[in-house]
């Protein structure tokens, strides 16, 4: 028996006579179908790990991966904004006064956010690292207006990385002089603060030097609490008012700017001390 004569004797008396003929004239017809569309070609080279800021740091030879261990924190803390359009300036472009040396981070930091503008700063002329999308200055961190100069040149910062000279008197100059002018939930990061324990590096052996760039990033965090000091007459600084979080690592600090009011109860949980009090 035919597969036709055991479908007709099974599915017939299922569908009926009219179901049976529209079953016959649908076998009839041809099924056009969408055709399929190729898959994308999968990324190749740089483009395939532009997701990874580890596997990026090595491929360009950055000493953020490997000689330091800065890019995991990185991409926790900056991968919110690689669909973004904004502009990161790193302070530091390596190389010191080689000719030709420099910039493997800036070039990291462009296949990573495809969309941002890359800016660096230098003692030396780096203008050989300048292509679309990254551009350099140079420029002085241990000079404010110096600093100011570079910042009027590109407008908005939205991420600042001091990989600059590592000298405390500098690192602090240049938090003092830029990060007012960081937008508002920007990054700011300093690099390397191992050299603020050096005093070859003008750091200092002592751990509590308040003239150390780990003393001045050390107070930051006291100013997060500011809303709980118990001084009255305590004066919040910018900082206290405009840090959110400050992230310790090894040898690597990030800051994340923002609005820093969220209220106390300390008049409630310190009812004898405020008694009285409006």
């Amino acid at each position: 028996m035919s597969i036709q004569s055991v479908a007709k004797k099974i599915v017939k008396p299922v569908v009926g006579e009219r179901g049976w003929q529209a079953l016959r004239r649908l076998r009839g017809k041809t099924v056009r179908t969408r055709p399929t569309e190729p898959a994308p070609p999968k990324p190749t080279g740089v483009a395939a790990i532009s997701d990874d800021l580890c596997k990026l740091a090595a491929h360009f030879k950055t000493d953020k991966w490997g000689a330091h261990k800065y890019a995991q924190h990185y991409q926790r803390y900056l991968q919110h904004l690689r669909g973004e359009e904004f502009n990161l300036l790193e302070i530091g472009i390596g190389g010191y006064n080689r000719p030709g040396e420099g910039g493997a981070s800036l070039r990291m930091w462009k296949h990573f956010f495809p969309h941002a503008q890359i800016y660096g700063m230098d003692i030396q002329d780096k203008s050989f690292v300048d292509e679309d999308r990254i551009t350099t200055f140079i420029g002085d961190q241990s000079d404010p207006e110096s600093l100011l100069s570079v910042q009027k040149k590109i407008g908005k910062l939205d991420v600042i990385i001091d990989d600059g000279s590592h000298r405390s008197p500098h690192v602090i100059t240049t938090f003092h002089t830029l990060f007012p002018l960081l937008s508002d939930g920007g990054i700011y990061v300093v690099e390397d603060t191992q050299s603020s324990y050096w005093p070859e590096w003008l750091g200092s052996e002592d751990l509590d030097s308040p003239d150390t760039s780990m003393g001045m990033l050390k107070r930051l965090t006291d100013g997060l609490n500011y809303e709980e000091f118990v001084d009255e007459d305590y004066e919040p600084t910018y900082y206290d008012r405009n840090i959110q979080a400050v992230h310790f690592f090894h040898n690597l600090v990030i800051i994340e700017k923002g609005v820093n009011a969220e209220g106390t109860n300390k008049r409630r949980a310190l009812k004898s001390r405020y008694a009285g009090t409006p």
